[in-house]
């Protein structure tokens, strides 16, 4: 597996499979071209004899520069459990890391029990936004600590 920074390019890898990837779920709208123009360098994908196997595409926020943001991460269906995203994550943190970064924030929806379940073993600390996506549009509001005393590694 090769774990490598985003190119334009790979947009057209990933929103090809994108909804597939989501049960069949419309989720492309969520996903604009400009991530993969403006923020390559803290966004990855991984891949396996040119197929794609998994993305993370997040960034470092302008108004809160010690933060960052993971916007969209997905797996291939068939890779899940195997450790590639926990990988992604912890690439990201390191480069945020180096960037100034002592925080990283997520969001999913309340439905998403895997994604819960997954940032919470990754140490995440969660919180509910009431109307964040809108009215009536709750979202889990993720946040950890990177720095590295506050690393206590990763439950699996």
């Amino acid at each position: 597996m090769n774990i490598r920074n985003v190119e334009v390019d790979d947009y057209y890898k990933v929103i090809e499979v994108l909804d597939d990837w989501w049960g069949g779920r419309q989720m492309t709208h969520l996903l604009p071209r400009l991530f993969f123009e403006h923020f390559q360098p803290t966004s990855f994908i991984v891949e396996n004899d040119g197929m794609l196997s998994a993305f993370l595409i997040g960034f470092v926020s302008q108004t809160h520069p010690n933060e960052a943001y993971i916007h969209f991460v997905g797996v291939n269906p068939e890779l899940r459990k195997s450790g590639l995203a926990r990988q992604l994550y912890q690439k990201f943190f390191d480069v945020v890391q180096d960037m100034g970064c002592n925080i990283v924030r997520c969001i999913t929806s309340p439905a998403n029990e895997g994604s819960v379940a997954f940032h919470t073993r990754m140490g995440f600390t969660a919180s509910v936004g009431v109307d964040y996506a809108g009215r009536s549009q709750d979202r889990i509001l993720f946040q950890k600590n990177i720095t590295p005393e506050n690393d206590t590694g990763f439950l699996a």
